[in-house]
């Protein structure tokens, strides 16, 4: 049995295992609205879990570069022109903001 709130629409807003001051109807475990409600947030979860690791790495691949640049090994030249420019704009920000020492947290130093 599942507990529910729902809006003005009549659309799933809460759905909860057990009994809430804002519920207004209950559900089985087997009802279609149910069990696409929980399918929907399973999703929803998924994507900002990978919309986070997205931003995770391309802070990982800003870094990764800057380090082969520094060390010689690529050239900025050779990239794209486009990704030259997105690079560029992103070390004058972050230059800005006092370096790559300064972005980094305590406990992720050493990570690259």
């Amino acid at each position: 049995m599942f507990y529910v709130q729902r809006d003005a629409r009549g659309l799933l807003m809460r759905v909860e295992a057990v009994a809430f001051t804002e519920m207004d109807q209950t559900l089985t475990a087997d009802d279609q609205e149910v069990q696409a409600w929980f399918a929907n947030q399973t999703v929803e979860t998924s994507l900002l879990q990978l919309q986070q690791s997205d931003l995770d790495m391309i802070r990982v691949l800003d870094d990764l570069i800057q380090v082969l640049m520094s060390k010689g090994v690529i050239r900025i030249t050779d990239l794209p022109p486009a990704a030259q420019s997105k690079l560029m704009n992103r070390t004058q920000a972050r230059e800005a903001l006092g370096g790559l020492s300064r972005l980094i947290n305590d406990e992720e130093a050493g990570v690259i």
